[in-house]
């Protein structure tokens, strides 16, 4: 059965890692029909807007994308073209895991974790008020009037909206992964000792829904600050996290950090019926068109979306081929290797070429 598929280059390096991964999971023997749309600043050049209307319209047509990373600027500029995304085909769940393979340097052994990541709510919500607006002035003003502790009038503002219907659909799909995967445990991760209506709120729900899966999947709940802690110290002991938004950003890139660091982290983001995969890293700019850069993230990506469209077969030959090349160590880009200055390090074209060349074996 063949499955259409939009291919999403991303900026910087995006084309190139894509490229990679595209490649990879063609050599799977699955079949793929491409339907490349161009986001991020490759289209502000070429059509003027970054995220045309296109894009969507082709997700939502063919249900299923990979994507590359894109550039988003930092405190100023257009919001995340990647968010915007998300936002626009509610792809709710952020799914991103943290495995440990051989070969690739990091401090600890045989960590097997996923990090299930609210979407569509809490501060990236993007309802944000500017310091020195006169809308940002009278809220400021009414919260002044309703609430004991006041707001400087110099501030700016960002709402962090929890609602119960994001907060369980959320949870439940942490469970439901949890059963599909053969997990054993959930842990929720929230602030709710200081933040008791949102935070609050989320871990309300969360013991709700786990009533549910009760005898079926353990359930814990834990703080975002001594979870972070703990991931550092005994991060065996965590299975599934789910958490809102931020705390998800967050602590998906210190789960990253115990297996290697995001050039070896797939993401992928899940909404009803439609899914979005993509690496976890940015575009590294300075670093495009220099065939330099390591693909194993992007090419994880696509062997996440491989499972999602229901070729299990394929999606772990793909990964068995990526976790051999690791394992070896030759024909790895320079980031993977003991000395990062080694010339024998490979390009990401042909790292790209070895995955393929297990694949063929």
């Amino acid at each position: 059965m063949a499955h259409t598929v939009t291919l999403i280059p991303g900026d910087g390096i995006g084309p190139e890692v894509s490229d990679a991964a595209r490649r990879c999971v063609e050599a799977t023997g699955v079949q793929i029909r491409w339907e490349e749309a161009i986001a991020g600043s490759t289209a502000l050049e070429k059509f003027g807007e970054l995220l045309p209307a296109s894009v969507i319209d082709s997700v939502k047509k063919n249900k299923v994308a990979l994507k590359g990373p894109m550039t988003t600027p930092i405190g100023t500029g257009f919001r995340s073209v990647n968010v915007a995304i998300r936002h626009a085909l509610d792809l709710y769940a952020c799914v991103r895991p943290a495995k440990t393979y051989a070969g690739v340097k990091s401090r600890y052994k045989d960590i097997d974790l996923v990090v299930v990541r609210e979407n569509s709510e809490d501060l990236y919500a993007g309802i944000e008020f500017e310091q020195g607006k006169p809308d940002t002035a009278a809220l400021i003003a009414q919260i002044n009037k309703t609430s004991k502790k006041h707001i400087r009038e110099d501030s700016g503002i960002s709402i962090k909206p929890i609602s119960r219907y994001a907060t369980q659909r959320i949870v439940t799909y942490a469970f439901e992964y949890a059963l599909r995967n053969n997990r054993k445990k959930v842990t929720a991760i929230t602030k709710a000792n200081i933040m008791k209506f949102t935070d609050g709120l989320f871990l309300k729900v969360c013991r709700e829904v786990a009533a549910n899966y009760a005898g079926r999947i353990a359930f814990e709940e834990a703080l975002v600050d001594n979870t972070a802690m703990q991931l550092v110290q005994r991060p065996h002991q965590f299975d599934v996290l789910v958490l809102p938004n931020l705390y998800g950003d967050i602590l998906s890139d210190l789960c990253a950090g115990l297996v290697g660091g995001l050039g070896v982290a797939p993401g992928a983001n899940i909404g009803d019926g439609m899914a979005v995969f993509e690496a976890v890293h940015g575009s590294a700019p300075k670093y495009a068109g220099m065939n330099k850069v390591n693909p194993t993230a992007m090419i994880l990506s696509g062997m996440l979306m491989l499972r999602y469209l229901g070729e299990e077969k394929a999606a772990l030959r793909l990964e068995q081929a990526v976790q051999a090349v690791l394992k070896e160590g030759t024909d790895v880009t320079y980031d993977l290797k003991a000395d990062r200055n080694d010339p024998s390090a490979a390009g990401t074209k042909e790292m790209a070429d070895a995955i393929i060349g297990k694949l063929k074996q």
